[in-house]
């Protein structure tokens, strides 16, 4: 399968220019939104997101899904200002020309997910009862501390409410001790897409395909069009300057600008994408 590529270019720069920029530069004609010019996605206001909106139809590009940080707060917080805000950020994906919005399943005291299962639930059906009818299609990706973390509580979400898609994130898995095989299996079926990070047995993030994250398995068993790159790999801007074992050691997955990692995340996808395409699938 051809797959067509979305990006977090945030990480290759902050300014739209630069993320323009890196995004034809790497023919990745999707963005996955998430900052610009200094502004969250949340906080965007409608103008500044016309303005975007006519930039990236100038330049062949199109956002795929809003980045946003809905879900991503404390479950014990007051949420009436933060539906409004996902109210808001309804919106926006309108105005941006986007049908997916990324959300989160808020975060919960360590060790006390069954005693907020229900809150997460009514705060989730509020989501879903807002975005009704919007065309607007919700995915729910999985995050380290919120209820969502788990692959069992993710699968939880997605049959309370069909409606929901999820995201699935390997290195988020991996930095929750879940193997990706098994986290795959169990929900597969609700998959809309995937951010792509690998990641090592201690939770750090490396390029696609460096990891224990089992990336050619994924990318042979996806049945999705769309792989968002999420390099969230280490930025050492004084790196060409180091010296000694030390750094010989780390120079391979530490990079000397947000730019290099981003271009350094994408070579390693599409290289992970050529060898799941001779991936045994059992």
């Amino acid at each position: 399968m051809e797959f067509q590529l979305s990006a977090f270019a945030d990480e290759a720069g902050s300014r739209l220019s630069e993320q323009i920029s890196a995004m034809k530069d790497n023919r990745i004609p999707y963005l996955e939104i998430r900052g610009v010019d200094g502004c969250n996605i949340a906080d965007l206001p409608k103008e500044k997101a016309r303005e975007i909106r006519r930039q990236l139809d100038a330049e062949g590009l199109s956002v795929w899904s809003l980045g946003s940080p809905y879900g991503k707060i404390k479950i014990t917080e007051d949420f009436a200002p933060h539906l409004e805000q996902f109210k808001r950020g309804l919106e926006l994906a309108d105005i941006l020309g986007t049908g997916h919005i990324r959300i989160f399943s808020f975060y919960i005291p360590a060790k006390e997910a069954s005693l907020y299962r229900d809150k997460v639930m009514e705060h989730l059906s509020a989501f879903c009862n807002a975005a009704a009818g919007s065309g607007i299609l919700l995915c729910h990706e999985n995050e380290k501390g919120i209820y969502g973390d788990t692959a069992s509580r993710c699968a939880e979400i997605h049959q309370e409410f069909p409606s929901i898609k999820a995201v699935f994130d390997p290195a988020n898995f991996i930095q929750c001790g879940q193997d990706t095989k098994a986290a795959w299996e169990l929900l597969f079926p609700y998959v809309e897409y995937m951010h792509v990070k690998d990641a090592l047995s201690d939770g750090c993030v490396v390029p696609a395909g460096k990891g224990i994250g089992n990336l050619p398995f994924l990318l042979a068993n996806y049945k999705g069009e769309v792989l968002t790159v999420e390099p969230h790999l280490s930025i050492f801007p004084g790196f060409e300057g180091l010296e000694g074992e030390q750094s010989g050691q780390n120079r391979k997955y530490i990079y000397p600008s947000g730019r290099a990692a981003f271009d350094a995340a994408v070579a390693a996808l599409r290289e992970c994408i050529k060898s799941s395409y001779h991936y045994h699938i059992n």
